[in-house]
Parts: C-alpha cells; sequence; structure tokens
C-alpha cells in the first residue's frame, strides 16, 4: 500500500492495514526509526500494549535475578 503525507504531517493508514492489525480509534502506536548512513530509512509502528508486553518479556527475568542478589 501507498500512503500519501498531507501538509500537516498526518497520514491515513489504510482501513485494510487497520483490521489485520486490530488497530482502533484511541490506540496508542509507539513509532519507532532505524537509521542508515545518518537518514532514517524505515519507521515502524508498534501497539503500545504490544511495546509493554516486548519490555516485560525482556526485562522480566533480568528484574528478578537482580532481585534475588
Amino acid at each position: 500500500s501507498l500512503i500519501s503525507v498531507d501538509e500537516r504531517g498526518q497520514m491515513v493508514l489504510p482501513k485494510e492495514i487497520r483490521d489485520k492489525a486490530n488497530i482502533r480509534a484511541g490506540d496508542k502506536l509507539a513509532v519507532i526509526s532505524w537509521e542508515k548512513n545518518g537518514e532514517v530509512c524505515c519507521i515502524s509502528l508498534i501497539k503500545v500494549e504490544a511495546l509493554t508486553e516486548m519490555v516485560k518479556d525482556m526485562l522480566g527475568p533480568l528484574m528478578e535475578e537482580v532481585l534475588q542478589k
């Protein structure tokens, strides 16, 4: 899918993508960008709930280890 950015910097995610990703009005999305050679080459959107779970999964075992010491 191709999307356009308007003069205010806004863009619309196509309905098909919103439906597949279960993105609804009011959902919070984290914007993550990757740089290559000093320029942003890739932008990703991650639902905040999914990002929170990823962080918990990564930090949970580490925090348990720290608390046991």
